[in-house]
């Protein structure tokens, strides 16, 4: 089993279908964690409890992020968000997805691997995104 980062490739034919508005607000996009236990990848269609984290400060779904900004960058899309903290926390996660709240069936956007398990002990667990470039953001569309 394993966590590979990818766009997941759902999210790329619903972008044409009109599923997804990450406009900050329009819809609600939700981080939440994963064990090493998880299989993900860019066949991963949308959000599922099957290996999802649990640990004080932590919740199911897991947190909204903010700061969704679609962007040009020139003709490259693409949309940041601000860094996510799971505040006096004590987990363990060794990925994460991204996926559309509002939309049904909590279809996925992004995974993402963390290379190995990360943890917190009574204290902040932080996801820090990348610049909003077009060659670092974390979803991008070239």
């Amino acid at each position: 089993m394993a966590i590979t980062q990818a766009m997941c490739t759902s999210f790329k034919v619903e972008l044409m279908k009109a599923v997804h508005n990450l406009t900050n607000g329009a819809n609600t996009i939700r981080i939440a964690l994963y064990t090493s236990s998880a299989t993900m990848g860019a066949a991963t269609t949308a959000y599922s409890t099957t290996n999802e984290i649990s640990g004080t400060g932590y919740t199911a779904k897991g947190g909204a992020l903010t700061n969704v900004t679609p962007v040009a960058s020139g003709t490259t899309a693409l949309a940041d968000f601000a860094d996510f903290t799971f505040g006096s926390s004590t987990l363990t996660a060794n990925g994460a997805l991204i996926f559309n709240d509002t939309a049904s069936g909590d279809p996925g956007i992004v995974v993402l691997a963390f290379g190995a398990d990360k943890s917190s002990s009574s204290g902040d667990f932080t996801i820090q995104f990348p610049a909003a470039s077009s060659s670092a953001a974390i979803i991008r569309i070239a």
